[in-house]
């Protein structure tokens, strides 16, 4: 486990329940990106992800590779900048704009700080103080990921 990844910090913690989505063409799907902070930043963590957090689709979201998905906060600015220069909002700016800081960025539920992708490797396992974590895989953004972003590349 690389040292960059011992000293990554968590921002916040993030589920969701699954509701319905608008994406393209104006059709609607259930997913579970849009989470939420948890209220006191701490959550039970099990063998299949975050209690309370549910995933429309456990084909390809969720499951004992994909329990929890974690995020480098540090893309923050780029998101909102893309967003910006696309002249869209996310999900999160539709539907509920007092969301704000509570809300996770692109649907994680680990928000970090400290820790890139070019830091971490399959194998590496994050250290918490009540549980540790394993990189299994990196993100692959589905459909649903445009629709939350708030335009059609997104995902790419």
């Amino acid at each position: 486990m690389s040292e960059a990844s011992m000293t990554c910090r968590i921002l916040g913690v993030h589920v969701a329940t699954v509701r319905p989505l608008r994406v393209a063409g104006g059709r609607t799907v259930m997913s579970g990106i849009g989470k939420q902070a948890v209220a006191s930043g701490f959550c039970r963590v099990g063998p299949l992800g975050l209690d309370g957090d549910e995933q429309a689709d456990p084909t390809v979201h969720g499951g004992l590779a994909k329990a929890v998905y974690a995020y480098p906060s540090e893309h923050a600015a780029l998101w909102r900048q893309a967003r910006l220069e696309a002249g869209v909002a996310s999900l999160w700016e539709q539907d509920d704009e007092s969301a704000g800081a509570s809300a996770s960025l692109v649907g994680e539920n680990l928000a970090l700080a400290g820790l890139l992708e070019s830091q971490v490797w399959i194998g590496d396992r994050l250290r918490l103080p009540d549980c540790e974590l394993v990189v299994t895989e990196p993100r692959f953004p589905c459909f649903k990921f445009n629709a939350a972003m708030g335009w059609n590349g997104a995902a790419r």
